[in-house]
């Protein structure tokens, strides 16, 4: 954080000249904290520097921190000590990177992993605190949306938006949702289709029930890419199960003929609410469970994952989710990816990973702006399946 110290002519008479020297103060602090690490002063200067009240939270004119600095520097200790202290460990400087992705610039491996993992604590602490509280924030919430009520990062406000089913310049599917400042925003893009047919292959090619129709979940409708792909299975879904919340994308479904498919189920509404029904719960359970919604924050998949040993067919039912928080970050993406790994651990599920390349030369004019919401060059894609009970 830069705290700059305005004109006088423009200092509201709220602000006493006690806070201006306050202001100042801490940012020559913060100043020669980030210059002292950059310029490696020994370590005892540094600790007398914070204990002097220097703020681990400062950023300079260019959005250094302490902690970006010390990364630069390649210091494991002073990165180690910062963290201890309280540093904000996705804070992001003025070309966007955290701390972590000058670590990794860098090649130092150990630098990385401290703060990676201090991430993953910060995740792991903001679950437990979030099932205590309605109301609770942590810089893993903000960095993703913050206080954005918008249909991008509201489901509510989603829910009430309309959404537009439409082909780009290259002839391609999408589908966009416009905001009121008239931007335009993929709700999902064909570009994940590549995405879609290997998380396919992974939870169905050799599933053991394969060749006796498995019985299917997917919760977000999309595109229908991953739906169209399960019902060209060698042998076609015996139960294939579609919750579906927003009325524009349940108006295409039905356009598109998948109520008159065999075996298929489209069931209207949020999945917090369908699952909990009556109708949902007399289907029994699944083989295979896919979840991929929209304008849903972590808080709301790691809900869905407490749900799965009751939805999964024992240890042979597979699941996996599109795993695309934070993917406009390299340091962000493997925090969530790792976070995600420990709940599902936490419900009992084992989880391998697969990588897709989705970063070809070929590709990247093809799919121009539709990629903005996931700018990493692989995918992580996980399956999970629940460990068998302990005899």
């Amino acid at each position: 954080m830069n705290r700059q110290v305005p004109d006088d002519d423009s200092v509201s008479s709220e602000v006493s000249a006690e806070d201006i020297e306050e202001i100042n103060a801490l940012t020559e602090l913060g100043t020669t904290l980030i210059q002292a690490v950059l310029e490696k002063e020994p370590l005892a200067n540094v600790q007398d520097l914070i204990d002097a009240g220097a703020p681990l939270w400062f950023q300079d004119n260019e959005g250094i921190s302490p902690l970006h600095a010390a990364a630069y520097v390649g210091s494991e200790q002073l990165v180690k000590m910062f963290l201890d202290e309280g540093a904000v460990w996705n804070a992001v400087d003025n070309l966007g990177n955290t701390a972590g992705d000058i670590a990794l610039s860098m090649n130092n491996d150990e630098c990385y992993k401290l703060i990676r993992d201090a991430g993953i604590r910060a995740g792991l602490l903001l679950a437990v605190l979030s099932s205590r509280s309605s109301v609770v924030q942590s810089p893993l919430t903000l960095v993703i949306d913050g206080e954005d009520n918008t249909a991008a990062a509201s489901n509510d406000a989603f829910l009430a938006s309309r959404l537009q089913y439409t082909t780009d310049a290259n002839g391609q599917e999408i589908c966009l949702l416009k905001l009121k400042d008239d931007t335009e925003i993929g709700v999902m893009m064909g570009w994940e289709r590549e995405i879609m047919c290997k998380t396919v292959h992974e939870l169905c090619s050799d599933h053991p029930k394969l060749k006796d129709g498995l019985r299917v979940l997917n919760v977000g409708f999309g595109l229908g890419i991953i739906d169209s792909l399960l019902q060209r299975l060698s042998e076609p879904p015996s139960l294939h199960v579609i919750i579906e919340a927003h009325p524009d994308v349940l108006a295409h479904i039905r356009e598109r003929g998948w109520h008159d498919k065999p075996g298929v189920k489209v069931m209207a509404g949020k999945w917090q609410d369908v699952i909990q029904s009556k109708e949902f719960g007399d289907l029994g359970k699944f083989d295979v469970v896919y979840t991929d919604t929209f304008a849903e924050d972590y808080q709301e998949l790691h809900k869905f994952f407490k749900l799965l040993p009751g939805l999964m067919a024992g240890p042979e039912g597979r699941f996996s989710f599109f795993n695309g928080l934070g993917a406009t970050n390299a340091l962000l993406y493997d925090v969530y990816s790792r976070v995600s790994e420990c709940h599902l651990s936490d419900v009992g599920a084992d989880v391998r990973w697969s990588f897709v390349q989705v970063d070809g030369e070929e590709d990247q004019g093809r799919w121009e702006r539709s990629r903005e919401y996931f700018t990493q060059p692989v995918y992580r894609l996980p399956i999970a399946q629940l460990k068998p009970k302990e005899t």
